[in-house]
């Protein structure tokens, strides 16, 4: 059985698809047990509940949410950004709702505040720079949370650069601006206070947001949870599109020596499209009480 937990859409989010499309693609993969997980949206779980009823999925409500972290004993205590998962939650929690719509708004400031840095870099170059109209045509290609890549897709379209790589590469890593981050004790608030459950996300991705940014130490990264995150978090995203095999089997046992539940996906943003090629065990869906 085919289970992926991790999937974002167009319609809320930075994927490339939006739900009916990657929900029939979902189908014809087989996949039987499927989240929604878009960067600090949940406008769209009513939607997919409704598409994975009608292709006979079962479905559990998601969201990933951006926290700032530090230790002491790392970076000098500076802070990185980490990633939660949160699943099962009330679609209806008016104070998660709330919450996010603060983050959301605060990603369009984030936005202006990033082209306004890419303009310093464009001046330097002598290239044309970003106007008013610039930012209210990047707008509109938005509709779920406003992010980084979509300012890359823009300026592909713009000519600046050839691809979203070298967009970020150029400028995007150089002009970035901080989200406006939860930290974990929040995050775990707002999941739990609307009933849900939340997970650290792809705790060894070397690409992304994850605690290699602390350490890649697998030891060490799992006493940084023990030490400052077990009181908060419900599991652990063990099975992840990059997560090599050792990493999902330490954080496999790691998780259920700790009494961890475990979760996995593909964090598919379709491009390509890699949603249910993560072999996911059953037991991530029964942990969820889904009876299969």
């Amino acid at each position: 059985m085919k289970i992926d937990l991790h999937i974002h859409s167009k319609d809320c989010s930075d994927g490339r698809m939006r739900l009916p499309d990657i929900f029939a693609e979902a189908h014809r993969r087989e996949i039987k047990v499927i989240s929604i997980a878009d960067h600090d949206s949940i406008d769209c779980q009513e939607s997919a509940e409704a598409l994975a009823a009608r292709y006979g999925m079962n479905y559990i409500t998601g969201v990933e949410l951006s926290i700032s972290f530090s230790h002491p004993q790392y970076r000098e205590a500076r802070p990185v950004a980490l990633d939660l998962l949160g699943y099962q939650y009330d679609i209806h929690d008016q104070v998660l709702r709330e919450k996010l719509g603060v983050l959301r708004e605060h990603r369009r400031v984030r936005a202006e505040k990033i082209l306004e840095k890419i303009n310093q870099e464009l001046s330097r170059e002598h290239l044309e720079l970003f106007t008013d109209k610039d930012m209210e045509a990047i707008e509109e290609t938005v509709d779920g949370a406003f992010g980084r890549p979509h300012i890359a897709d823009y300026m592909v379209r713009k000519g600046v650069v050839s691809d979203r790589q070298e967009a970020f590469d150029r400028y995007l890593v150089k002009c970035n601006v901080p989200k406006k981050s939860l930290s974990l004790k929040e995050a775990s608030s707002l999941i739990r206070g609307a009933g849900g459950r939340l997970m650290l996300a792809h705790p060894n991705d070397p690409n992304g947001t994850s605690l290699v940014a602390l350490t890649d130490s697998l030891e060490a990264q799992h006493r940084i949870i023990k030490e400052t995150m077990l009181p908060y978090i419900d599991g652990i995203e063990c099975w992840h599109s990059r997560h090599d095999p050792k990493t999902i089997s330490v954080y496999s046992a790691f998780a259920g020596q700790e009494g961890l539940m475990m979760t996995g996906g593909s964090d598919c943003h379709q491009q390509p499209v890699i949603m249910g090629t993560m072999d996911v065990p059953l037991q991530v869906a029964e942990q969820f009480g889904l009876k299969l």
